[in-house]
């Protein structure tokens, strides 16, 4: 592990901060690795249920790091992309908690993340052109499929930042706070989740990202083996008799 990317349990939560506000958290190998070492481990360890990914020292992400690249440095994950999460995101729900610069492949884990809290003044852009570069760690793929398509192909052709505002308005993030709160905001959203069963949480994660490329015939058929055994596992029933006795409920993932 390294002193770039900092790792905190926190009952259940995983904080991972990239660590280099010196260069704005620009990803370079040892982070890369790092932080999908981390993720990895949340996804291992039952008794972690939700991360949130986010920066030191005022900004998210910058993307690569240039310096590292021209260096020859590889600054993603073998196989797996930038921060391990461009061709893997986690099985676990991952929160993206943004202030300041959110670029290029740091725009691009993002995108990767379930959820995203970010603040007023947070930048957002993916400049690859702009270097003579490529979006090529999912951004291209993954910001049509959340945005309008005019509008991703306006900030991957021109290169240029947009503000949390503007793409807000389309739906792009859960929640926009005051500067200094996004990671606050993103630790009561994953307690929210956190109170919920965490068979069901899982589902209900799998089928929305899997549901994108499934034939409207065949939906509720591919559904069926994800949904079927957290309708009859023993939280179910849990989940039922907590409600029917006023009582929060005691979960046991099974």
């Amino acid at each position: 592990m390294t002193d770039e990317v900092l790792v905190e349990h926190d009952d259940g939560l995983v904080i991972v901060t990239i660590n280099r506000p010196e260069q704005r958290n620009a990803v370079n190998r040892a982070v890369s690795y790092a932080v999908c070492a981390a993720i990895d481990e949340m996804d291992r360890n039952p008794a972690l249920r939700v991360g949130i990914l986010t920066g030191a020292g005022g900004h998210f992400c910058a993307g690569m790091d240039l310096k590292a690249f021209l260096r020859g440095e590889v600054t993603r994950v073998e196989g797996r992309g930038i921060l391990g999460l461009a061709r893997t995101p986690p099985v676990k729900p991952l929160i993206a908690a943004v202030e300041g610069y959110c670029l290029a492949g740091g725009f691009e884990s993002m995108l990767c993340c379930d959820l995203a809290v970010v603040a007023r003044n947070a930048q957002f852009g993916l400049p690859e052109a702009k270097r003579g570069l490529a979006a090529a760690a999912g951004g291209l793929m993954r910001l049509p499929r959340l945005l309008p398509q005019r509008i991703a192909m306006e900030m991957a052709l021109t290169g240029d930042f947009y503000s949390a505002e503007r793409l807000a308005a389309y739906g792009l993030f859960n929640a926009v706070v005051e500067p200094g709160e996004a990671l606050h905001e993103a630790r009561q959203l994953a307690r929210r989740i956190m109170v919920n069963a965490p068979m069901s949480v899982a589902a209900s994660k799998r089928v929305i990202v899997e549901q994108r490329d499934w034939p409207i015939d065949q939906m509720f058929e591919r559904q069926e083996p994800i949904t079927a055994p957290v309708l009859a596992s023993q939280d179910a029933r849990e989940g039922a008799a907590a409600f029917a006795q006023r009582r929060p409920p005691q979960w046991r993932g099974q």
